[in-house]
């Protein structure tokens, strides 16, 4: 049976995505058109192309962790909601046994009063808002049945809410299921191109990346710019004590980070929270703009949609998880669009 529903329109971030991709596709092509047929690409051709899979795989991970965290903070919303309709339900069933009593010690005593008996109903609302026969029930009554009436409306609605909230949940967990399965596309995309090398080709790439973390933490100069506070002073130890780290999406260490991963989990070493993703953590903080005003432990926003985020380690450097196949190490500010800095 064909479907009438009117077909989802494309978010701008995710038209930004397509379009990017597109343009590296005809970018591709045309590298690919202007070489000589049957040639195979050079180690440094792969390289490029391989890392600019990465980029947008590295783009579509920030969703994808954006996603995660909606769905565990809807999942605890639920199960708060759940214990709460469950723990209203037993308060509900007391205060109707306590009703029932008092029906009983009516009925021993010469039978139940009419009004008595509507106190067993489930739904007492209609009887309550006849005022004509408020007058036939004692204060005692009529307080016992206005907060059965009151509990019955807060449980319906805390059913309703987490109904919506289920339906949510369910939104959110395709959403997440589509960008899982962009960045794992994106990355096997790049595991295919580094396949068409030779294995000694592939162990030059692997050692080539590898030393470039190590020669940065060795030998770069940071020079003596002071912390943005001792709680960021704390987040840069940390994230130093991780250099070599390997990069994996969706990951918050402690022993492999995505990019926000790596400056998430820092500062919750130096007891703070910020929030997971680089978008949300580019407005966690004061913003600095210029890279002058940058000190130790900030935050650093690159790229216009804010997909990448490292720390600030002084000396026009930053300390970062760059991408698949990559490890935590310095990078050189100037290697990346940025954008501005967050003080946390």
């Amino acid at each position: 049976m064909a479907s009438h529903r009117r077909p989802k329109q494309p978010s701008r971030a995710r038209v930004t995505m397509l379009t990017s991709v597109a343009a590296a596709a005809v970018a591709l092509s045309a590298n690919a058109a202007n070489a000589a047929p049957g040639e195979k690409p050079s180690k440094d051709e792969v390289k490029a192309k391989v890392d600019a899979l990465y980029e947008e795989a590295e783009q579509a991970t920030e969703k994808l962790d954006g996603a995660q965290e909606k769905q565990a903070a809807l999942e605890k919303q639920i199960n708060t909601l759940q214990d709460s309709v469950a723990r209203g339900q037993q308060a509900l069933n007391t205060l109707r046994d306590g009703l029932g009593s008092m029906a009983s010690a009516q009925y021993r005593t010469g039978g139940i009063d009419p009004s008595v008996a509507l106190f067993l109903s489930s739904n007492p609302d209609d009887y309550l808002d006849k005022a004509s026969m408020m007058d036939q029930l004692s204060g005692q009554q009529v307080e016992a049945l206005k907060k059965i009436q009151a509990k019955q409306r807060e449980l319906a609605q805390q059913r309703s809410e987490a109904s919506g909230k289920l339906k949510d949940l369910a939104d959110v967990r395709a959403d997440y299921a589509e960008k899982k399965q962009e960045v794992q596309s994106k990355l096997s995309a790049a595991r295919k191109l580094l396949n068409s090398l030779t294995a000694k080709e592939q162990a030059a790439l692997a050692t080539q990346e590898r030393e470039r973390a190590t020669r940065a933490s060795e030998r770069v100069d940071l020079g003596n710019t002071k912390a943005a506070s001792g709680r960021a002073a704390a987040a840069f130890a940390a994230a130093q004590s991780v250099i070599g780290s390997p990069y994996d999406y969706g990951h918050a260490g402690p022993s492999t980070f995505d990019c926000s991963g790596l400056t998430s989990w820092a500062y919750a070493q130096a007891n703070v929270s910020i929030p997971r993703t680089s978008e949300v953590q580019a407005n966690a903080g004061t913003r600095i703009y210029s890279q002058s005003d940058l000190q130790v432990g900030d935050l650093v926003i690159f790229y216009g949609d804010h997909h990448h985020v490292g720390l600030y380690a002084g000396g026009g450097q930053v300390l970062h998880a760059p991408h698949s196949g990559a490890f935590v190490r310095y990078e050189s500010i100037g290697n990346m669009p940025f954008q501005f800095g967050v003080r946390i």
